[in-house]
């Protein structure tokens, strides 16, 4: 690297400015309070803490180690570019989105796994629910907020305790969110890591996919300790009741993602294949006799529920009746519950477009400049030279990757954070990583952000995915930690198979292309 003008930074000085930054971005986006009455944080988004710390550590890179501001500034739109890919590929996301709800594509979805319900299964079935619905979201946030409730009402008729059944809402909605090309996790990722989106799916396959089927196992165990008790069918009823009243429900519906999974495993660049599960869906919208306008509006802006909207203002059942005029049918005591599933509905299907996803690549954007400071100031560099020392294999290298995601989630308080930092600071590493004459994919540094960064934001009170979920499923972060079991066991399955040597990916020294070692 180029220090022009400048010096290096002490590993004194590189940890004063993590610290720094630390405090400026928690103290903006926390907002924990102490029995005391006293408060800490300021409860912000992220976007204004992450600026303010990207000044502090420019000018400590310009005033106290002599860097030019134009090296600076450099290293600021080099931290941007890694991520142009990921910025496009989110933005054909949101038109997807919207494309998806409004041909009944995400309806269909969500319509069919409902009828996967029974007493016996609850717990893998809500697993498996919040999976479907957030690999066709791209959003854990979105599905453990709407279905996730109803699944918590469903879940109290049981008599299923909250905490365990937030814990599967939770290790379901992250499945999805990690594992859809959908989400933007699943995005940056591999574009803070220098990998392919779908390499990137691939690869967590190998540790994401046995970790779910032992989530399972557990689901079906614990499941059995609720046999006989009664379903609320009724409230199922009425959820497939709104969604068919407000879209078309087919089998049709899951021909665009087949479409997309489809050109995946023929390994179609990421893009090309997700306008054309976008365009197929509007083709299906147009047959629909959805009007041009309304079609383009969604791509744009996403899509906004009408009769859905207007049901969870309605003032009575009889003004329910004359909106659905026929298309449903609901008991006449069931008003309170008609209303609460069309909130819940208008709340997860009012959604996408290409505006939509201008707020997440504004706050990766920042995120970025700030991760290339660090590292054009040679910050990254000293932490991570004193942190790789002692690295002398691959398990090393994964497990100080996990370690300092955790350490970001904890401290730094926010998912995103969790895999641009620790994803600029060990791009370099393994690059330069060799074991046995061969390199290491950077598919698995992709792969290893997800499995920790991703996956235990969650678990942190104070983190901004723990303090959602624990305030939309009503349960403390503390009490659903021990069943949020994908959570957790994912990083250890992960480790456990990289110190096995299995779903590593090699590369020769000089060439692009290797084999995966399976045993």
């Amino acid at each position: 690297m180029d220090h022009e003008n400048g010096r290096m930074p002490t590993f004194g000085e590189a940890l004063f400015v993590l610290i720094v930054d630390a405090l400026i971005i928690s103290y903006g986006v926390l907002d924990i309070h102490f029995e005391s009455g006293a408060v800490f944080g300021l409860a912000l988004s992220a976007h204004v803490p992450l600026f303010f710390a990207a000044v502090f550590t420019a000018v400590m890179g310009v005033f106290f180690l002599g860097r030019r501001w134009r090296t600076v500034e450099e290293g600021m739109i080099n931290g941007i570019t890694v991520a142009l890919q990921a910025v496009l590929i989110l933005l054909t996301i949101g038109g997807l989105i919207g494309a998806w709800i409004q041909s009944g594509v995400v309806p269909t979805l969500i319509f069919y796994g409902l009828n996967l319900l029974s007493p016996e299964y609850f717990l893998l079935a809500s697993l498996f629910i919040c999976a479907i619905v957030s690999l066709s979201t791209g959003s854990s946030w979105s599905t453990s907020g709407t279905v996730g409730i109803a699944l918590m009402g469903i879940g109290a008729g049981l008599g299923v305790p909250a905490p365990v059944t937030a814990g599967f809402v939770i290790s379901g909605a992250y499945f999805g969110d990690k594992m859809s090309p959908l989400s933007d996790t699943t995005n940056l990722a591999p574009a803070v890591a220098g990998s392919e989106l779908f390499d990137h799916i691939r690869a967590m396959l190998w540790t994401t996919g046995p970790t779910l089927l032992i989530v399972a196992g557990i689901a079906y165990y614990m499941g059995g300790s609720y046999t006989g008790a009664n379903l609320d069918n009724s409230r199922i009823s009425v959820i497939q009741q709104m969604m068919s009243t407000e879209f078309t429900i087919s089998y049709f519906g899951f021909v665009p993602p087949l479409l997309v999974l489809t050109l995946a495993a023929l390994k179609v660049p990421a893009i090309p294949g997700i306008v054309a599960g976008m365009l197929l869906a509007v083709a299906m919208s147009l047959f629909q006799g959805t009007g041009i306008a309304d079609v383009l509006g969604a791509l744009h802006s996403g899509y906004t529920p009408s009769i859905i909207a207007q049901i969870s203002e309605a003032g009575d059942m009889g003004a329910v009746n004359e909106l659905v005029k026929g298309a449903a049918v609901f008991a006449g005591d069931s008003f309170e519950t008609v209303k609460e599933v069309s909130s819940m509905l208008n709340d997860l299907l009012a959604r996408g477009g290409l505006a939509g996803m201008l707020e997440t690549i504004a706050l990766i954007l920042v995120a970025l400049v700030l991760g290339g400071i660090m590292e054009t100031c040679g910050f990254l560099e000293v932490l991570l030279r004193k942190l790789m020392e002692k690295v002398r294999t691959a398990f090393g290298l994964v497990g100080s990757v996990m370690a300092s995601c955790i350490f970001t989630n904890m401290f730094l308080g926010d998912q995103y954070l969790a895999l641009v930092m620790p994803g600029r600071m060990f791009r370099p590493a393994f690059e330069k990583f060799r074991q046995n004459g061969k390199g290491i994919d950077p598919r698995i540094l992709s792969r290893t952000l997800e499995d920790s960064g991703t996956l235990t934001s969650v678990l942190v009170p104070w983190n901004t995915c723990g303090a959602y979920n624990s305030g939309v499923l009503g349960v403390p972060t503390l009490s659903y930690l021990p069943y949020a079991f994908l959570n957790y066991l994912n990083p250890v399955v992960a480790l456990v198979m990289t110190g096995l040597g299995i779903g590593i990916k090699w590369v020769d020294k000089d060439e692009d292309k290797g084999t995966e070692a399976q045993s």
